[in-house]
This record gives C-alpha cells, sequence and structure tokens, in this order.
C-alpha cells in the first residue's frame, strides 16, 4: 500500500494544478474569443502593445481587424486585441454635449472680436 502513496499523490497534484491553472485559463481563452466574436465598427480597442484605437474595419475571412488611431489605419491580427470597450450611449451624449459646448465659446470668441 506504501508504493502506491506517490502515485495518489501525483494524481492530486494534477488535479489541483487543473483546477486552479488550466481550467480559469481556458476560461478566460474562451471570453476572449467571445468577445472578439462580437466585435464591431466603433468599438474603442486597446491591443497587446497597448495601442488604443477605435475599429475601422474587420476581416473575418483574413482575420485582420483596422483600428483608427488618431487619424491613422493601422491593419492588426484580431488576436492581438487585448480589450475592447463598448461605446456607451454616455459617452456619446457627453462628447456631443462638448462639441456644443466648444462651438458656442467659439461663437462668443468672433462676437468679441
Amino acid at each position: 500500500m506504501a508504493q502506491y502513496g506517490g502515485i495518489i499523490v501525483l494524481i492530486v497534484l494534477f488535479g489541483l494544478m487543473y483546477f486552479f491553472m488550466i481550467r480559469p485559463q481556458k476560461k478566460q481563452q474562451q471570453k476572449h474569443q467571445e468577445t472578439l466574436k462580437t466585435l464591431q465598427k466603433g468599438d474603442h480597442v486597446i491591443t497587446i502593445g497597448r495601442l488604443h484605437g477605435v475599429v475601422d474595419d474587420i476581416d473575418r475571412a483574413n482575420n485582420t481587424v483596422t483600428l483608427d488611431c488618431d487619424g491613422v489605419y493601422l491593419e492588426f491580427d484580431l488576436n492581438a486585441i487585448a480589450n475592447v470597450n463598448k461605446p456607451t450611449a454616455t459617452n456619446a451624449s457627453s462628447s456631443s454635449e462638448a462639441k456644443e459646448t466648444t462651438k458656442a465659446d467659439d461663437s462668443k470668441s468672433d462676437d468679441n472680436k
């Protein structure tokens, strides 16, 4: 019976390693794949190189995505996308409010001249 003790310990260690390392990594990978499947034009993304941009075009056939980074268009592999931030309605409304405020300020400065 003592000769099987070492084998039992190895099996228990492998089981623990599976539940604490392999299984969570697989779940995280599946979540990332689902995020890439729902990627749409206009989504704000961060690449694995920490480049921030907005999705301009997605080519699922070639597995590539084109990002607009302040007017510079760059093409990346879909797997290079590390994080996706969906634009929200509150962000869109706050940016339109900021544009209206800027336009109002510009018109006031034009009146002062």
